[in-house]
C-alpha cells in the first residue's frame, strides 16, 4: 500500500494569524494623551493650592487688622459695665465703697465655671 504523500508544491500556508482592520491609534498617542490630561489637572490642583493659600494670608491679616476695633469695643462693653456696677452699687448701699487700694482699673478676670453644677 502506497503511503500518502503532500500534493506536488506543498500545501497552502495555514492561516494562523487573524486580518482584523486596526482600530483606534497607538498606544504611545494615548499615553501621551494621559500625560497630557494629568499635567494639566496637577497644574490646576497646584493654582487651587496657591489660591487657597491666599485666602488663608487674607484672612489671617483680616483678623489682625480687625484685633484693635474688637478690642477698643471689649474695653468699651467693660468701662460700661464696671460703671453700672458701681452706680447700682451706690444705689443698694447708698454710698460708694472702695474695694482696692487704688483707683487704677484692672480689667476683671472671670472664671470659666460650668452653669449648672450639682453636687
Amino acid at each position: 500500500m502506497p503511503q500518502d504523500m503532500p500534493p506536488s508544491g506543498g500545501y497552502e500556508p495555514v492561516q494562523y494569524r487573524r486580518n482584523l482592520p486596526v482600530r483606534g491609534f497607538r498606544p504611545a498617542y494615548y499615553l501621551a494623551a494621559v500625560g497630557l490630561i494629568m499635567t494639566y489637572g496637577f497644574y490646576r490642583y497646584g493654582q487651587g493650592i496657591r489660591e487657597q493659600n491666599e485666602l488663608a494670608r487674607e484672612k489671617m491679616w483680616s483678623r489682625i487688622y480687625l484685633i484693635p476695633l474688637l478690642q477698643a469695643e471689649e474695653d468699651r462693653d467693660l468701662v460700661r459695665k464696671t460703671l453700672a456696677g458701681r452706680a447700682m452699687e451706690k444705689e443698694l448701699l447708698g454710698a460708694e465703697t472702695k474695694v482696692y487700694n487704688s483707683d487704677r482699673f484692672v480689667r476683671p478676670t472671670y472664671a470659666v465655671t460650668p452653669a449648672n453644677v450639682t453636687k
